[in-house]
Formats: structure tokens, C-alpha cells, sequence
């Protein structure tokens, strides 16, 4: 038995066992050593062979990883039969390795770890301390991790294994680090169950009237997405399809597993593109987004749960520019129509490495506005509140509705369910499904037949599950942001909230609060939430700015103020600043506040960011708590910003400095 913690020193511990009957395999080239049925393209001896298609068949594929996960045909009492797999594997000259592996002590999933962890020490250490510990330890940098302050990704010596688990643990102890844990890879199972676009709007479909729609159609009237960013991390994204060939349609486009800047998918990852497809797909040839004039930032992750470049797909999405991103993936499903399923009972626990880059995405985003992050709630019809990606506090958790406009069968249900769009069902349905973009041509789900979508191959009639459930809100999330593009992330959540219209209400046991288990706040109408985005009154906030080029340099402090002269108290307060910087990870930026205040100058950035370049941030009290001390007080005075350079070589320039400030009479 081995165990992670996250959360630090006082975290959760998550056990996993030592498999008897599994064996992770890496052929020296990285290629696939056997089919689902036998190994007959596997680089083996003779002996090898025999003795491998006898006991053993693939349990699955980590493909970004080149590793397969063989398991024993019948269970084995002990490891005899697992350890001698492995020293003949480990003999063979095409083989780099044959491992133990780990499994859920709940469901018996497998799961990979690396020699490889993710390593953060507290905020006040210096880094040659941080770097003097790991040295100590005998590990590797292999890149500092910019979206959180001391962060590593380090690694082990090639052949550590297990005793991973006890150098983690160990470092966890340490007096100056704040979490530890080795990086692990589970399977990722996208939010999938299994031409017309009914969810759009009220339609016929062979002669049958289908009225379960988000409204999204009507709410074209307002706004159709323009300027907004939304970021699919994915499979991957067919960027050459008709449906997203405009021009400046595709920002960014990044494959974190690969390190390249190609997103395009690879033999058998369908499932991207027509995620994107019901987000922003463009509308001039065979299927519209919801948000169709929304730009599209496609990220591949190919990766398995918990890996680093999972957390790396959201800092890429939240620097590049995304007001929302939609994750169409999690934990793999139990089998939502056996409640005996043990999948139903696994726990997934989300990792601190991804837990902070999320934390990055909504803290730093959007100038400090906060991206909006978006997961499929999953399709088990179990609980989301075990989904440790979907339930997480600062993540929207999207279910599934049918045609009827009811519960999707499999949709999970629990506390974390923030709302439901349109989506698939099982049997009977009115329709096949959610009609979108598929890879052109033959690649994808549809072969090209127009039974499947259309005759080119070009789209799908049956995409579903709350996969297509999570970017549909996505792309409501573009429609309001592209109408009022100052909403901070957690204003856009209350808007989606006002706006679900609660369906199925015999059925969905709304609580007190107007909240269901299985749809949230009920069905989200586009209409109605960008409707919500503008205030109904004229803007009360003054702006007051001041623009000045201050040198930053090194141990020392540079200082700009500027002076409020609205003697009326505060209802709300916004600080804006520029800041030209090669390592922001030097800084501090404090706010000074008039002294009649009598106020403790407000830390807004404490030396995060590493190496990052460049601080254009927007900071309000929903991302600086402190500012709320402000609340209620009288404005005028000389307020001023001070930014000291902590460290050595790198300096900048302050170039401007504005507070927004809101002192209108309440109702």
C-alpha cells in the first residue's frame, strides 16, 4: 500500500494498492506492443510471446505515455506470475521497462506514477533555499511551474520506483514545503455517452416537435459571442474544418502533451472538435456554436489525469487570452445503469499541481477578472461530489437534460451541480442526439454516412453525454462576456444561476434555495443570461487614473499616487495597474491607502508568477479579500502604489496606476 496527500501537511490521504495481477509495459520505441486480442505485433522472443499471450491481455493504453497496462487473464493469489512477466519483459531488448502498477483500492483502476513530482515550499522562502532542499534530496528541476510561487516540477533518479512515495512523504514534512505529491496518471475518459440543432432553439424533427432548447437562438439578438475567448482542452481539434477556417477564428492553439503548437488530433481523439463545434462553431457550412463569433483557443491534452500537463493546459488557456474554458473530461464513469458498478464508489481526489493552476486560471485570468472554468459533471449517474475536477470549488459543474427536458439517464447528480444544458439520452429518445462539427471527412465519429450526420463526414447527429452539455454553457458564458466583458467570473455564475429555468419540477427535488441535485439551478436560457449581463441602471463607478513612467529597480521601491476626491463612501472598489517587468516574480505591489483611513497598505501581488513578463492586472475584493476593508469608507485623499524589486538583474518600468471606484447611494 502506497498513499499520496494532498492539501499539504494537513491534507487527505488517498491509498492505493500495489497491483498483483498488472504490469506496465514501454516498448524501447514507444510503439503499441500488442492489439486488444493478442500480441501478435509485439517485438518478443518466442518465449516471451507464448508466455504473455497464455496469462495476459491489454487492460488499456496510455498512449502520450507509450505505456501499456497488461492484467492477468484470471486473478492471480499472489505475484508470482506478475514478477515473472516482468523479468522476462525486462529482458527483452525492445522492451524499455515492465513496472509495477498501482490501483484505486475502491474501483481496481490502474494508475501510472512517474518518478517525477510536483513540489511547492511556502510563499517566504527564498529560492536558493527551495533549491538547496532539493538538491539535499537528490532531485532534478525540470522547470520551475510560473502559475504558482516556489512551484517545481522536479524528478527523481531514473530507476527510484516506489520509494517515490516515501521521498514525497518525506519532503511533505519538511518545515518549508507546502504541498508535495508524486505525479500520477489515471485513465481520462471524456464526458461522452454515446441535424438538427434541437438545443438551439424550439424545432420539428421527423414530425415532432422538440421544445428542450437553452434558448440560445433568441439570445443571438443580443449577442453572438463577438470578442470572446473560449479555451477547449481536449483530444485535440480538427483546426482545418470548414466550420472554424475564418479568419483569427483559432487563437493560441497549443498541444500541452506534445509541447508543440499543433492541436490537431491523432488517430481515434473524435471527441474535441465536436466539443468545440457546440461552443463556437461558426455556422456557415453545417452546425452553429452557440457562440458562433466567438474565437477559439484549441488545447490538446493527451495526458492522463493528474499529470503536469494537465495543470499546464490551464495557464496556457488563462495567459493566452480565454474568458472561459471547458473541460469535457474527469474520472472514468461507472456504468450508469448498474449500481453495483465499483467505479460508482471511487473517490478522485484533485491534485494540488492542477488544483493551483486552476486556482492561476481564476485568480489571474482575464486581467485578474478570472477565467471562467467549466467541467462536464459526468456520466455514471452517480455523484459528482466524489469527482474531486468537477466538484472543486471554483469550477462550474455542468449536467445533462434531454429531448423531453428531463434528466439525462446517466447524468451525475450531488451538491456540486451548478446548472443543465441540452444534451443526449438512452432509449427512448425523440432525437439521436446533439448535431455538430465532426473531424472532416471519414476520421471521425461519422463515416460519412447521412444516417450518422452527413454524407461528407463532416458532422455527427449523435454527440451527447455531459460532454456536449459542458461546452453549450461555455458558449453562454462567451454570449455574456462578449456583452459585458468587465463581469468578474463569479458575477458570470450568478448570472447563470438567474437565469435556469427550473424544469422537471415533480421530479427534481429543488431544495428551499430553488437547487436540484440532479439539475442545479435548472436549464440554462442564453436568452435570459445575457439579458442579466448589462446592469438595467447607468454605470455609477468614477474612474480615477494616472499614467506616469516610474522606473522599477532592483531592492528598491517605485511609487506613483493619485488623488480621489469623492467624499462619498465606498460600495465598491477596483485597482488597475501596468507594469512593464522581466520577472515578476521579484515584486511586491502594495496599495497605500489615504492615511485618514487608517488603513494597512493592501499586498495585491506577493513575487508570484516567476518568470513571467509584464503585470496588467485589474484587482477587486472578489481576488484581494483585503480590498474589503475599504467598503464603506470615505474615499478622498492621495492614494498610492508602491512596487519594490526583491531581487537582483531583472527591473522594469510603472507606467500607469487607476482606481474605479463606486460610491453611488444604495437602494
Amino acid at each position: 500500500m502506497v498513499w499520496v496527500q494532498y492539501g499539504g501537511k494537513n491534507g487527505r490521504r488517498y491509498e492505493f494498492e500495489i497491483s498483483q495481477d498488472h504490469v506496465a509495459v514501454r516498448t524501447v520505441n514507444r510503439a503499441a506492443m500488442m492489439s486488444r486480442r493478442s500480441f501478435e505485433i509485439a517485438p518478443l522472443s518466442q518465449q516471451a510471446y507464448q508466455m504473455l499471450s497464455q496469462n495476459f491481455e491489454l487492460n488499456t493504453r496510455f498512449r502520450h505515455a507509450g505505456v501499456e497496462v497488461l492484467k492477468a487473464k484470471s486473478p492471480q493469489p499472489d505475484t508470482s506470475l506478475r514478477d515473472a512477466a516482468r523479468e522476462m519483459l525486462n529482458a527483452e531488448p525492445e522492451i524499455e521497462f515492465a513496472g509495477r502498477v498501482l490501483v484505486d483500492v475502491a474501483s481496481q483502476t490502474p494508475i501510472l506514477y512517474s518518478e517525477n513530482f510536483f513540489l511547492k515550499f511556502f510563499n517566504d522562502q527564498l529560492p536558493e533555499a527551495c533549491e538547496a532542499l532539493i538538491a539535499q534530496y537528490g532531485l532534478t528541476v525540470k522547470r520551475p511551474l510560473e502559475y504558482a510561487r516556489n512551484a517545481y516540477f522536479v524528478a527523481a533518479p531514473e530507476g527510484t520506483g516506489l520509494a517515490t512515495f516515501e521521498i514525497a512523504e518525506r519532503l511533505l514534512q519538511e518545515d518549508i514545503v507546502e504541498f508535495c505529491h508524486p505525479e500520477l496518471v489515471s485513465d481520462t475518459r471524456a464526458r461522452r455517452v454515446f441535424p438538427d440543432q434541437w438545443h438551439l432553439a424550439k424545432t420539428t424533427i421527423n414530425g415532432r416537435v422538440i421544445d428542450a432548447s437553452a434558448n440560445v437562438e433568441a439570445a443571438w439578438e443580443l449577442s453572438r459571442g463577438t470578442g470572446a475567448i473560449i479555451a477547449v482542452i481536449d483530444d485535440g481539434v480538427d483546426i482545418d474544418h470548414e466550420e472554424f477556417r475564418s479568419s483569427g477564428k483559432i487563437v493560441a492553439p497549443r498541444d500541452v502533451t506534445r509541447k508543440t503548437n499543433d492541436p490537431r488530433p491523432g488517430r481515434g481523439e473524435d471527441h474535441g472538435t465536436a466539443c468545440a463545434g457546440v461552443a463556437c462553431a461558426n455556422g456557415n457550412f453545417g452546425a452553429s456554436g452557440v457562440a458562433p463569433e466567438a474565437k477559439l483557443i484549441p488545447i490538446r491534452l493527451a495526458s492522463g489525469l493528474r499529470s503536469q500537463a494537465e495543470a499546464d493546459s490551464f495557464v496556457w488557456a488563462a495567459q493566452n487570452g480565454a474568458d472561459v474554458i471547458s473541460c469535457s473530461w474527469g474520472p472514468p464513469d461507472g456504468a450508469w445503469w448498474d449500481p453495483n458498478d465499483p467505479l460508482h464508489q471511487q473517490v478522485v481526489p484533485l491534485a494540488d499541481s492542477t488544483r493551483l493552476a486552476i486556482d492561476y486560471a481564476v485568480t489571474q485570468g482575464r486581467n485578474g477578472k478570472g477565467c471562467v472554468v467549466l467541467f462536464a459533471a459526468g456520466n455514471g449517474n452517480e455523484s459528482v461530489d466524489n469527482d474531486g475536477y468537477a466538484s472543486y470549488r471554483n469550477v462550474i459543474a455542468v449536467a445533462a437534460s434531454n429531448d423531453r427536458g428531463v434528466r439525462s439517464v446517466y447524468s451525475d447528480f450531488g451538491k456540486a451541480i451548478w446548472c443543465t444544458f441540452p444534451s443526449n439520452d438512452g432509449e427512448p429518445s425523440l432525437t439521436s442526439g446533439i448535431w455538430t462539427t465532426d473531424r472532416s471527412g471519414t476520421a471521425g465519429y461519422n463515416p460519412g454516412n447521412a444516417t450518422q450526420g452527413d454524407r461528407q463526414g463532416n458532422y455527427t447527429n449523435a454527440f451527447g453525454g455531459t460532454s456536449s452539455s459542458t461546452p453549450g454553457v461555455a458558449g453562454v458564458v462567451a454570449l455574456i462576456l462578449a456583452r459585458n466583458p468587465d463581469l468578474r467570473w463569479d458575477q458570470v455564475r450568478e448570472i447563470l444561476r438567474q437565469s435556469c429555468d427550473r424544469i422537471d419540477p415533480e421530479g427534481g427535488k429543488y431544495d428551499a434555495n430553488g437547487r436540484s441535485p440532479f439539475y442545479g439551478y435548472g436549464r440554462v436560457n442564453a436568452r435570459k443570461a445575457v439579458e442579466l449581463a448589462l446592469p438595467s441602471s447607468p454605470d455609477p463607478r468614477q474612474t480615477y487614473r494616472i499614467a506616469q513612467d516610474i522606473p522599477i529597480r532592483d531592492f528598491q521601491t517605485a511609487r506613483l499616487s493619485l488623488s480621489v476626491g469623492n467624499p462619498a463612501p465606498i460600495r465598491s472598489i477596483q485597482v488597475t495597474i501596468d507594469v512593464e517587468h522581466t520577472y515578476i516574480g521579484d515584486l511586491v505591489v502594495m496599495l497605500v491607502p489615504p492615511a485618514a483611513l487608517n488603513g494597512q497598505p493592501i499586498i495585491l501581488h506577493d513575487r508570484a508568477g516567476g518568470g513571467t513578463d509584464n503585470l496588467k492586472r485589474t484587482y477587486d475584493t472578489a481576488n484581494i479579500p483585503a480590498l474589503q476593508a475599504m467598503i464603506g469608507k470615505n474615499p478622498a485623499g492621495t492614494w498610492t502604489l508602491e512596487i519594490t524589486d526583491k531581487a537582483s538583474r531583472d527591473t522594469g518600468m510603472l507606467r500607469s496606476f487607476a482606481i474605479e471606484i463606486d460610491t453611488s447611494a444604495g437602494e
